[in-house]
């Protein structure tokens, strides 16, 4: 089918069109603007008109407390709906649909520099699924770049693999080809190519039954997933223009993690689990599935972007004219928490993967781009996905500097005759009250999270629960030195056209 060249867009340069190019360079430096003009004027507020900055504060953390326990419900809601779906006997109900097995599972494991064990491990949970193997068409896609210590590992994961499936697939994705930037995305791409080369044309596989699932190569899968999966696209209304979401646990070595490193990964979980009850709001992240037919039909994934996750879904809404959506199956993969052999080294870690997911915000001009050229999409919906899209990346920059930095500023630089006010005497109090009133939310996560923990767990005494409560007044840190500060890293760099290129967590147990 063909499909519109702005489909391929990875930033401004790609562009042809001097005139378009300069409403993309515009749409990129969108982000930036609104998040360091919004600090900038907090400053310049709290300097020059210190009453109605104070009073925004005041408004902004009311807001922004009622907005956190507001979504505690969410995650409460969500975590209940993910445990009951855990009980479920996913293969029995799969067996009552006519043809089910008709339904095969493409699994592409992109991996580059992951130690050889993890990868295992991952692999090894989809031979324990309870599903029929002989529906699965798993990719190992290894990168040439990797050399011959890729080589290797794929060979032994062949060797063991390579007949307890349908088909078993080692992809080599070359490397410097043109028009691709050393990443994911692009090695799924070549992956996906060389499967439907190598296995699904020639086996004669509608691509209609094939349901693909892109798995990071630390992700492992319960028993039932493959059957709930299966379950859900068997059972959607349209399962061509869907995606398919399940919740990330990052709880594979969360007992190797540090606390900011545990705080850190249950803050995305929860965030996800969040968005499974708001699907309107739902975009595809990390490991997930979608129709073979649908990933055909954009061309497979870009290979010029760092966020290809999130791209997916953007290339499909606008693919099929705003007719695609994200459903959630409340259903836990199990992912890494990020650890490496010292503190030092973990906390950079951290930062520079919080980076790279902030940088999701260059689909902020890709899809505000595709909207403005794709006049099929009702202006409703497209309103709607874009003041979703730019509010999350505003508030993920500037809402804790806000709250936990600016909210003193006019004190310091409202002139004396503020600093005699009432309102400034109560400021700081109101602030603090409000805060402390929405720690009922960050209590209920500290919870949560000890009930999230492993079964398989060491013998925890009183002392080490505690400390895993007490662990959660982090938080701030959390939010501030690994949430804010890599998301307005990240928009600055694309205010200024300085892109980034993709990053690979490092995977790290000790053994």
């Amino acid at each position: 089918m063909t499909q519109p060249s702005y489909l391929r867009i990875g930033t401004a340069a790609d562009i042809e069109h001097p005139g378009e190019r300069r409403l993309y360079r515009f749409f990129e430096m969108l982000p930036g603007i609104l998040s360091l003009g919004t600090l900038l004027g907090a400053v310049i507020g709290s300097w020059l008109f210190p009453v109605p900055t104070a009073f925004f504060i005041m408004a902004f953390v009311v807001y922004w407390t009622m907005r956190s326990i507001y979504l505690s419900f969410h995650l409460r809601s969500g975590y209940k709906k993910m445990r009951i779906h855990e009980k479920e006997d996913w293969l029995g109900k799969l067996r009552q649909i006519q043809n089910w097995r008709n339904l095969y599972h493409l699994i592409i494991v992109p991996t580059y520099l992951e130690p050889y064990q993890i990868v295992r491990e991952s692999m090894q949970s989809f031979v324990q699924a309870a599903y029929p193997k002989d529906r699965f068409m798993v990719v190992l896609a290894i990168e040439g770049r990797g050399g011959e210590r890729e080589l290797r590992k794929a060979a032994l994961l062949q060797e063991e693999f390579q007949n307890s499936f349908f088909r078993f697939l080692v992809s080599v994705h070359p490397a410097g080809l043109p028009g691709e930037i050393a990443g994911k995305g692009a090695n799924e791409a070549w992956a996906a190519r060389k499967a439907r080369e190598e296995i699904i044309d020639p086996s004669k596989i509608p691509h209609e039954q094939i349901v693909v699932s892109s798995f990071d190569a630390d992700t492992a899968v319960p028993n039932q997933f493959f059957a709930c999966l299966a379950f859900h696209y068997l059972t959607c209304k349209n399962p061509g223009r869907t995606s398919f979401q399940p919740i990330p646990l990052f709880l594979n070595n969360i007992w190797q993690a540090s606390p900011l490193s545990r705080i850190f990964s249950f803050s995305a979980t929860f965030w996800m689990t969040i968005n499974q009850e708001r699907p309107e709001k739902l975009i595809t992240f990390s490991s997930h599935s979608m129709s073979f037919r649908a990933l055909a039909d954009v061309g497979y994934r870009l290979c010029n972007v760092v966020s290809d996750d999130s791209r997916i879904f953007w290339q499909c809404l606008l693919r099929y004219d705003g007719e695609y959506r994200v459903q959630p199956i409340f259903y836990p993969v199990y992912m890494d928490a990020i650890t490496a052999p010292s503190f030092i080294r973990t906390l950079g870690a951290m930062y520079r993967q919080q980076r790279r997911w902030a940088y999701g915000a260059s689909e902020i001009p890709y899809a505000l781009f595709g909207f403005w050229k794709n006049r099929r999409i009702p202006f409703r919906k497209k309103f709607s996905l874009a003041m979703e899209l730019i509010e999350g990346h505003w508030s993920w920059a500037t809402a804790p500097i806000l709250i936990f930095l600016l909210g003193w500023l006019p004190l310091l630089l409202g002139g004396s005759d503020f600093g005699q006010s009432l309102l400034s005497y109560n400021l700081p109090r109101f602030t603090s009250r409000v805060l402390t009133f929405g720690m009922v939310g960050l209590v209920f996560s500290a919870f949560l999270s000890i009930n999230l923990l492993p079964q398989h767990k060491p013998n925890l005494g009183k002392f080490r629960i505690l400390l895993f409560f007490l662990q959660w007044i982090f938080m701030p840190v959390i939010m501030l030195f690994f949430s804010s500060f890599p998301a307005l890293d990240a928009q600055t760099r694309l205010l200024f056209g300085k892109y980034m290129g993709f990053w690979t967590t490092p995977k790290y147990r000790k053994s």
